[in-house]
């Protein structure tokens, strides 16, 4: 498949799709959500995970597996104190914010990024993970090491990501060397990122850490990692904007599970590093966004 600068007419046809997927989620987003109230009431916290997305949320030999299928564990024992079943389906990525924003479920229980465009649509839980951007190499490229040696170099990144909306902090911290970025391409998906910057037809793609820490400990034969190409960034659980209290209860959870110490443990065990320094409240508005990344 050839990619362009411009993209393919499928991408753009798919990055078309994103925005009016984005829009009916602002559309869909005033209408009626439960909140803690209701939830107590019917007794069930409904919770919509992912099947294809290591090491956050994967299927191996058809059963969940990863860092939300052992938080899972501990959300199912700290809703029960409060006589609340949790009940989880799995979903498809494409449909999983949508079923979220039009109230089939209370909280997506999966690694979404916090975005400006996702910030008008839902709150945000306390991250439990940093989602700040890295360059990858192909591991026998010495040429690649600091930002200077990016510029002007052929760069992959999935369309209409959240990767590809924060590439200018890229630009400006390149400007700063006196230099400017190179070709932008942008593909489907990241396997075919990968597939491309291994056959040398890319020089670098950037991804957010986790993914680009699973890829390392997978594929470390064929890639490397490089260094921060963004300022910070963040994975959490978002929810509809009118679930207050429900956003209050996700907090009390995520204090307990750091607190007690099982939150570094799984992020040790399945991100290869903790993350003592996430922000601690939940992440409501753009302004506030903008001011944790330092954006």
């Amino acid at each position: 498949m050839k990619h362009t600068n411009n993209g393919s007419l499928a991408l753009k046809s798919l990055g078309l799709l994103r925005k009016l997927t984005l829009a009916t989620l602002v559309l869909s987003a005033p209408f009626a959500h439960a909140d803690l109230d209701e939830v107590k009431s019917k007794g069930v916290l409904t919770v919509a995970t992912e099947d294809d997305y290591a090491p956050f949320n994967y299927i191996v030999d058809g059963k969940p597996e990863g860092f939300h299928k052992e938080l899972l564990e501990d959300l199912v024992a700290y809703a029960k104190e409060q006589k609340i079943d949790v009940k989880q389906d799995i979903l498809p990525w494409t449909g999983l914010l949508a079923s979220v924003s039009s109230g089939q479920y209370d909280v997506a229980f999966t690694g979404a990024l916090v975005t400006d465009e996702r910030l008008r649509v839902f709150n945000f839980t306390p991250p439990f993970a940093s989602a700040q951007h890295y360059y990858v190499k192909r591991a026998d490229d010495k040429s690649l090491s600091d930002i200077a040696s990016l510029c002007g170099k052929t760069v992959g990144v999935q369309a209409g990501s959240a990767l590809l909306a924060r590439l200018p902090e890229l630009k400006a911290m390149m400007k700063e060397k006196g230099c400017e970025m190179g070709k932008v391409v942008e593909y489907q998906s990241y396997p075919e990122v990968y597939a491309d910057l291994a056959n040398g037809r890319l020089d670098y793609a950037v991804n957010a850490l986790i993914s680009v820490n699973d890829l390392i400990k997978t594929r470390g034969d064929t890639f490397a990692k490089g260094i921060a190409v963004s300022g910070p960034g963040f994975a959490a659980w978002p929810m509809p904007k009118n679930s207050p209290e429900l956003l209050k209860f996700l907090t009390g959870f995520m204090d307990k599970v750091r607190a007690n110490g099982r939150l570094a443990a799984l992020q040790t065990k399945w991100f290869g590093e903790a993350f003592p320094d996430m922000p601690k409240e939940p992440i409501t508005n753009v302004e506030q966004f903008h001011k944790l990344a330092g954006m």
